[in-house]
C-alpha cells in the first residue's frame, strides 16, 4: 500500500474498557472497520498491553501497517502479577478520573505524526465516556460502544428510576434475604415482570452514595452526547428493548453478533490478532472430537467471576453426580484467595469423562457438535456466543448485568435455567441432568436453534454500513 493511499484512509481510534469481556468485542469491531477501509489505532492500558504481548508476542501486535496498538496508563498502582483480572469498580473509578489527559496527549501525538492519517472518529467503550470531551474538542464524531446486552444497558439507564421510586438504596442488609429483592418492577416498559434481583447487581446496597450505582447513572446520562450508541446484539433478539432505547437516545445501532460478522469477513488479513489475555489451550478441541454429538456440558464462568472454595466443591460434585461428560475451564484466579483445588476423589471419579483446562477458544468450543449445554456466568459475550451456536444454558450470574442477561435468557428467550447463587450440589446435578438428557433440555435446545438462525440475518451488517456512512464518515 502506498503512503498516499494510507494517508487517505479514515482513522478510527478504538478504546475499550480494560477488561477481557470489553476488549474482545471492541477488537472484533475494529477488525470489521479495518476491513471496510479504516486505519485503526487500538488503545489498551499498559497493564493489558503487557498481558497481550505475553500471549501474542510484541512483534505480532504491530505487524500490520494500518492497524496499530497504543497504550495509556490505567491510573491504578502497579502490580507484578499480570495473570489476574483487575478489580472492576477500582478500574471504573480510576479510568474515569485519570485517563482523560493521557488520552488527549496520545491523540495529539497521533495527529502530529505525518506518516499516518489524522484521527477522524472515536469508537469508545460506553463506560469510557471521558473520551467524548476529546471528540468534542476535535469536532469529530464519537460512537459509544456499550458491550453489554441492550437489556443490560437499558437496566443501567433505569438506575435513576429505581432511585426515584425509592427502591434503591436498600433500607438495611435484611433486604438482601427477606424477599425484598423479589419485588416486581413496573417502571421499565420493555421489561415487564422483571424483579429487582434481576437488575444489575450494584443496586443491592444500603449506601446511597454507592459508586457503582452513581457511575452508570453518570455514564448513561453522558451517553446522550455521543453521535450514536452501538450494541453487540441483533434486532430480533432484543426488539422491544432496542425500541425503548431509541426513545431515550437519538441513534442506536444493533451490530451483532460481532463474532459472526467477523467470521464472515472477506480477506481477513488480521487473523493473527487475538484479544485473549490468557493463553488458550486448544487440546480440548481434539478431546471434543472424540465425544458424541450434544453429549458434553461446557463449564466456564468467564474472566471475572470469583467463587468460594465451597462453591467450587458443590459445582464439582454436582457435575460428577450428574454422570454427564464435561469440559470445565478453571482460570488460575477463579477461587477467591486460593488456587482452585478440586477434591482428588472427584478427579478420580470423573477422569474418563471430565476434562479441565485453564482457558480455551470459546467460540470454537461452543460451535463444536459434541457440546450440548453451557454452564455459564451469563456474561454478554458468552450468552451471545451460546445463542449463535444454538447451545442452551444453565446460568449462574455473578454480578453487574449478568443477572439481567440471565432473566432474559430464562424468561424471554426460553433457552436457559437459573441456578441459585448459593450453589448446592443436588441442584447442580438436577439442572445438568435436565439440560442434557431430559425433555426440558431438548425444548431449550430447539429454541436455541431458532435464535441461532435469527442471529444469522443480515440486519446487523446493514446497520454497520449505515453507521459508517451516516456517523463515522461524517466530517
Amino acid at each position: 500500500m502506498g503512503d498516499m493511499d494510507l494517508m487517505l484512509k479514515p482513522h478510527a481510534i478504538c478504546i475499550p474498557f480494560p477488561a477481557q469481556g470489553h476488549i474482545n468485542p471492541m477488537l472484533k469491531l475494529a477488525k470489521i472497520l479495518h476491513s471496510k477501509g479504516f486505519y485503526i489505532t487500538f488503545i489498551n492500558t499498559e497493564f493489558n498491553h503487557r498481558r497481550l504481548c505475553k500471549v501474542l508476542g510484541t512483534d505480532t501486535l504491530n505487524r500490520h501497517p494500518s492497524f496499530k496498538f497504543e497504550t495509556i496508563p490505567d491510573g491504578l498502582p502497579p502490580t507484578e502479577n499480570f495473570d489476574v483480572t483487575q478489580d472492576i469498580p477500582s478500574l471504573c473509578k480510576s479510568t474515569s478520573e485519570t485517563c482523560l489527559e493521557p488520552f488527549k496527549k496520545l491523540i495529539s501525538r497521533l495527529n502530529d505524526t505525518t506518516t499516518i492519517p489524522p484521527v477522524s472518529c472515536i469508537v469508545s467503550d460506553g463506560v469510557m465516556s471521558f473520551t467524548l470531551d476529546v471528540a468534542d474538542e476535535l469536532g469529530i464524531p464519537e460512537v459509544l460502544f456499550w458491550t453489554t446486552s441492550a437489556c443490560g444497558f437499558l437496566a443501567y439507564a433505569h438506575y435513576n428510576t429505581l432511585m426515584e421510586k425509592g427502591l434503591f438504596p436498600l433500607k438495611d442488609n435484611a433486604d438482601l434475604t427477606n424477599g425484598y429483592l423479589d419485588t416486581t418492577l413496573d417502571c421499565i416498559p420493555s421489561m415487564k415482570g422483571i424483579r429487582l434481583k434481576d437488575m444489575p447487581s450494584f443496586v443491592r446496597s444500603t449506601d446511597p452514595e454507592e459508586f457503582m450505582v452513581k457511575f452508570p447513572i453518570r455514564e448513561t446520562r453522558r451517553a446522550k452526547k455521543a453521535s450514536a450508541i452501538i450494541l453487540n446484539t441483533f434486532e430480533e433478539l432484543e426488539h422491544d428493548v432496542l425500541n425503548e432505547l431509541s426513545s431515550i437516545y437519538s441513534k442506536v445501532y444493533s451490530i451483532g453478533p460481532l463474532h459472526t460478522l467477523e467470521n464472515n469477513m472477506k480477506n481477513d488479513d488480521l487473523q493473527f490478532l487475538s484479544s485473549s489475555l490468557w493463553k488458550e489451550e486448544t487440546e480440548c478441541l481434539k478431546w471434543l472430537d472424540s465425544k458424541e454429538s450434544n453429549s458434553v456440558v461446557y463449564v466456564n464462568f468467564g474472566s471475572i467471576a470469583v467463587m468460594t472454595p465451597e462453591q467450587l466443591v458443590e459445582f464439582s460434585w454436582g457435575l460428577a453426580n450428574s454422570n454427564q461428560t464435561f469440559l470445565w475451564i478453571i482460570r488460575p484466579d477463579l477461587v477467591s484467595g486460593d488456587s482452585p483445588m478440586l477434591p482428588p476423589e472427584l478427579l478420580e471419579a470423573t477422569k474418563d469423562r471430565g476434562l479441565l483446562a485453564s482457558w480455551c477458544p470459546q467460540e470454537k468450543v461452543l460451535n463444536h457438535p459434541s457440546v450440548g449445554g453451557f454452564l455459564t456466568h451469563s456474561g454478554w459475550n458468552s450468552t451471545l456466543e451460546s445463542i449463535s451456536s444454538g447451545v442452551p444454558m444453565i446460568c449462574w450470574p455473578f454480578f453487574a448485568e449478568q443477572q439481567t442477561n440471565c432473566w432474559f435468557s430464562c424468561n424471554q428467550w426460553g433457552i436457559a435455567m437459573e441456578i441459585d447463587s448459593d450453589v448446592d450440589r443436588k441442584q447442580v446435578q438436577k439442572l445438568v441432568t435436565m439440560l442434557m438428557v431430559e425433555e426440558k433440555g431438548e425444548e431449550m435446545r430447539q429454541m436455541a436453534m431458532v435464535w441461532k438462525r435469527k442471529a444469522e440475518s443480515m440486519s446487523s451488517s446493514m446497520n454497520i454500513e449505515s453507521l459508517i456512512k451516516h456517523v463515522l464518515l461524517r466530517s
